[in-house]
């Protein structure tokens, strides 16, 4: 006799019941028994591969989002699921900030400008904590931060910038969300940032353009652009 076990939820490797096969037909009593119809029944629920059905990486909060590539659809209602590896846009005045959030916006911002520019300056300028600053970044479900931008207050005017993505996820249209939300949050007023000049088209997308010769800032040629109000 052929003892089987089962976890529960009715996922049953295909060696299981292979191995259920093979005894039945060693034991050679078979009169009466639809074979093909009890391996059909156990194993319901086997993958292709011989594993446990796939499950769609979802958790909830309302937003309708599709199932994560590749994956097998879920069976909550879809307004009910979020993929978790779905960018978050999250924002933040300094003093909101977790030691966490903050520790990931200053390590991707000393990645891009400092290390991977192989630019040594002051990245930390005193600025982030000022009352008027606003933090906005993108993080994954495990927390780590994808692109991050802030916006300052200069008088009545505005600034953005510390505009930096990670190696992992650009191409993904991160930075140009982050801008347009900046954008909102500048209310209507004028915005200044001082631009790598290799970007000043991708800057002329959201409406900036220049207001002054170009410059060096730490050895990196720059230009000041500017959005006037809509």
């Amino acid at each position: 006799m052929t003892v089987i076990s089962a976890d529960g939820r009715g996922a049953l490797g295909r060696s299981v019941a292979a191995n259920v096969a093979q005894g039945l037909r060693l034991s050679g009593d078979l009169t009466g028994l639809d074979v093909g119809a009890l391996l059909r029944r156990l194993g319901k629920g086997v993958t292709e591969d011989g594993g446990a059905p796939a499950a769609t990486r979802v958790q909830p909060d309302g937003d309708g989002a599709q199932p994560h590539p590749g994956d097998r659809p879920g069976t909550l209602p879809r307004d009910h699921l979020r993929v978790t590896d779905t960018p978050v846009l999250q924002t933040a005045r300094f003093e909101e900030l977790t030691p966490a959030e903050l520790y990931g916006l200053l390590r991707l911002r000393v990645d891009v400008f400092v290390v991977e520019q192989a630019c040594p300056y002051p990245e930390l300028d005193g600025r982030d904590a000022e009352p008027g600053t606003v933090h906005l970044w993108f993080a994954d479900d495990e927390g780590r931060v994808l692109a991050t931008i802030r916006v300052l207050e200069n008088g009545e005017d505005r600034s953005i910038g510390r505009v930096a993505t990670a190696v992992s996820a650009r191409g993904r249209g991160l930075s140009a969300q982050l801008i347009r939300r900046g954008i909102e949050l500048c209310d209507g007023r004028t915005i200044d940032i001082g631009a790598q000049a290799y970007l000043e088209s991708w800057y002329e997308r959201f409406g900036f353009r220049r207001s002054g010769p170009d410059y060096l800032e730490d050895g990196i040629p720059h230009l000041p652009m500017r959005r006037l109000p809509s």
